[in-house]
C-alpha cells in the first residue's frame, strides 16, 4: 500500500472517531440540557410539563389522570439534589435523586430518593425519562 494512501486512510479514520465523538458529545449536552428542564418542572411544581418528558410508550400506556394530578397539587418540593449517575449496560442513564417535599396540609416536610432512567431516542434525536414521574407516596 502506498504511503499516500495509508495517510488517506489514516485522516478518514481519523475524522470518523472525531464525528463519532463529536456525536456523543452533542449527546451528553442534550442529557444535561433535558435533565435541566426536568428539574425545574419538577422543583416549580410542574408536573404536567415534568410528564412532556415521559417517554411516550410509558406514558401512552399509563395516562396521568385527574387524580394524580391533584395529588401532586398537595405537595411542593422543596429540595431536588443529584447524588450520583451512571450508565447501564442499555445504554441508559440513571441518576440517583434526593426531593424534600412538603405536605401543603400537614407542613411535614420529609425526604426521599429515587431513580431517575433517561433513555436516548436516536429517531427523534432526544431523551426520554424511562417510567413515570417520581411517586412521593411509596412507603406512606
Amino acid at each position: 500500500m502506498p504511503m499516500s494512501l495509508r495517510w488517506m486512510l489514516l485522516l478518514v479514520l481519523a475524522l470518523v472517531a472525531f464525528s463519532a465523538q463529536a456525536a456523543g458529545a452533542r449527546q451528553r449536552a442534550k442529557l444535561e440540557q433535558t435533565q435541566n428542564a426536568y428539574a425545574a418542572a419538577i422543583r416549580w411544581g410542574d408536573f404536567e410539563g415534568a410528564w412532556t418528558f415521559v417517554e411516550p410508550a410509558y406514558a401512552g400506556a399509563h395516562p396521568m389522570g385527574e387524580f394524580e394530578l391533584r395529588r401532586y397539587e398537595q405537595i411542593q418540593v422543596s429540595g431536588y439534589r443529584d447524588l450520583s449517575s451512571l450508565v447501564e449496560p442499555d445504554d441508559v442513564v440513571v441518576r440517583l435523586i434526593e426531593v424534600r417535599v412538603i405536605n401543603r396540609h400537614t407542613q411535614a416536610e420529609r425526604t426521599l430518593r429515587y431513580r431517575e432512567r433517561w433513555r436516548w431516542d436516536a429517531e427523534a434525536k432526544r431523551w426520554w425519562l424511562v417510567g413515570g414521574l417520581p411517586d412521593f407516596w411509596e412507603d406512606q
